[in-house]
């Protein structure tokens, strides 16, 4: 991976967010000749550029991926687009669609313009489950960046260039995910409200999020979309858990704190899917991910679709939540614990503080 980053320019968009900036802490570790930030957000991208000062190869930039001379400006002379910048909230898309296509769709545009006008490399879009079988605006935009994405590989006039899409499910840890309003709630004494009782989801940490990004680049060869293996996880006994850990530690009885069910949102699915029916059959398996290969494979007939380590055998099922094995109250508990998620000093009498994970 170092030797696809070393002295290489990297322009992220969205660096300010979670996955942006848990990217860009890795990144630097990669050895980049210069890493490009990219974000609306001017407290949060101070903030990140206050704590990088000390890295000569960081440069901040204020600028909005809808806004194409800015993206073109700041990505002049760069080898690689990490594109992160999107809005990822159901309801706010919904109610603000037109808003959503600005950013989630033209803003795509705008990056892989701003890629092949400048001679880039390498562009990776990050993308969403949502994308999977639409059934919101933001989902459906973020399916349209991906089919963007994947055209970008058929018109580029450079064939040295690189289009490519990584999709994944929920981070944990990230700015509203369920697990920080479960947090919050628990933190208020309660209720803590769950949609549906049935409901799951795919789970995994800021750090995996990033790395899978990087790989995404690393394995990319150009219009797929790369979809990492996820493990599953109950929003009930995700909710149970940390009501069992969280409550005592701010006070509360865990024994008399309520979970309100409120049902599902519209437009939100009992389940979430990573690979739909139709993709099965254009998709390859390798050790941690999936390839999911163009639908019109004819159009990308000189990109060599070869990867390491692939199966030759097709998928059977639909990739979804539903269908996993959903990890235990105690597997939650571990990986809650791995990733840092819990307060530093949660007593070690519930087993599971930071210094109890040391320990």
């Amino acid at each position: 991976m170092e030797t696809i980053f070393r002295d290489q320019v990297v322009m992220v968009t969205g660096a300010a967010g979670s996955v942006g900036q848990e990217l860009v802490r890795q990144l630097i570790l990669l050895d980049p000749a210069e890493i490009r930030l990219v974000d609306n957000n001017e407290s949060e991208l101070f903030l990140m550029s206050e704590g990088l000062r000390h890295h000569d190869n960081v440069t901040a930039y204020l600028g909005d991926v809808r806004d194409y001379q800015k993206v073109s400006a700041v990505a002049r002379s760069s080898d690689i687009i990490l594109h992160c910048a999107a809005f990822k909230h159901v309801f706010f898309s919904e109610y603000n669609p037109f808003e959503a296509v600005q950013t989630n769709i033209l803003g795509v545009k705008n990056v892989i313009e701003a890629a092949v006008g400048n001679g880039t490399k390498l562009v990776i879009f990050t993308s969403s489950d949502k994308a999977v079988n639409p059934t919101s605006v933001m989902g459906t935009s973020k399916l349209m960046g991906e089919r963007l994405i994947t055209a970008a590989n058929a018109v580029r006039h450079n064939p040295h260039q690189r289009f490519s899409s990584v999709r994944f499910g929920n981070v944990v840890g990230s700015r509203g995910s369920v697990f920080q309003i479960f947090a919050d709630q628990i933190k208020q004494g309660g209720p803590v409200t769950v949609t549906d009782s049935r409901m799951t989801r795919f789970i995994m940490s800021l750090e995996r999020a990033a790395q899978l990004v990087l790989e995404g680049a690393v394995l990319a060869r150009g219009g797929e979309v790369l979809v990492t293996k996820m493990q599953v996880i109950s929003i009930m006994d995700l909710a149970q858990v940390l009501i069992e850990l969280l409550a005592p530690y701010y006070g509360h009885d865990p024994n008399s704190m309520s979970i309100k069910l409120i049902g599902a949102k519209p437009g939100e699915k009992m389940y979430e899917e990573l690979i739909s029916s139709e993709e099965m059959g254009r998709c390859l398996e390798l050790e941690d991910m999936f390839v999911v290969l163009p639908a019109f494979r004819s159009i990308y007939h000189d990109i060599d679709y070869t990867f390491a380590g692939a199966t030759g055998h097709p998928l059977t099922h639909p990739y979804n939540s539903s269908q996993g094995l959903a990890m235990s109250k105690e597997e939650i508990k571990a990986f809650l614990c791995n990733n840092r998620l819990l307060p530093e000093d949660l007593s070690p009498s519930v087993g599971m503080g930071m210094a109890a994970c040391v320990s």
